[in-house]
């Protein structure tokens, strides 16, 4: 059985609900174990409360935290992180740092990795985001699997949305209140959904 980690942090609850809808994606494939997993929080206690994000992470409390040394045990990992001037979060980036041993052991070598985020603006660093942090994956020796066309969300003109073909993305306005259209959440579904297909392929070759 394929296994898939889905890995993120998010601050409001942006990448999460993208996280919930990568493990809808990954779950519609038979013969795939999916896990949903948070990154620690490196912000004080007392700014969180002061933005608001303390009450906003209510909703992602019961999601258990990972430990680097646990990514071994995947077939596949899809980390979600928000943007920070056009790069992974550090709380992300804290992560990963973490994850030396792997690294020297090769544990990763050879699993999927992919990539979904969000930003607060549209054009906010989305791509670059998502492609600075596959350099990470592919030191691991890590197979990047991202969005291919064939998710015909990617080519939506009619409204603004996110998405690219290098990972399912959304759009967060500046007050928090927009949250994953319904176009975003399909391009997540399906990203999902893609990398348990290509992970069970893989486990059984």
């Amino acid at each position: 059985m394929a296994k898939v980690y889905v890995v993120f942090y998010s601050m409001f609850g942006h990448v999460y609900r993208l996280s919930e809808a990568v493990v809808e994606g990954a779950r519609e494939v038979s013969g795939t174990e999916v896990s949903l997993f948070q990154v620690a929080e490196l912000v004080p206690d007392d700014m969180l409360e002061k933005s608001g994000a303390k009450a906003a992470r209510q909703k992602f409390t019961h999601v258990p935290f990972i430990q680097p040394q646990m990514l071994a045990d995947a077939d596949a990992v899809i980390f979600g992180t928000p943007t920070r001037f056009g790069n992974m979060c550090s709380q992300m980036r804290n992560f990963l740092d973490q994850t030396s041993q792997l690294w020297l052991k090769g544990d990763l070598i050879g699993k999927i990795g992919s990539v979904f985020v969000s930003t607060a603006s549209q054009h906010g660093g989305q791509e670059t985001t998502i492609t600075s942090f596959h350099t990470t994956l592919l030191h691991h020796g890590m197979i990047v699997v991202g969005v291919p066309y064939s998710q015909q969300g990617l080519l939506d003109m009619k409204e603004i949305t996110g998405g690219t073909p290098y990972g399912a993305t959304t759009i967060c306005s500046g007050d928090h209140s927009r949250f994953a259209s319904d176009n975003e959440l399909a391009i997540a579904r399906f990203q999902g959904k893609h990398v348990a297909e290509i992970s069970k392929k893989l486990t059984l070759a």
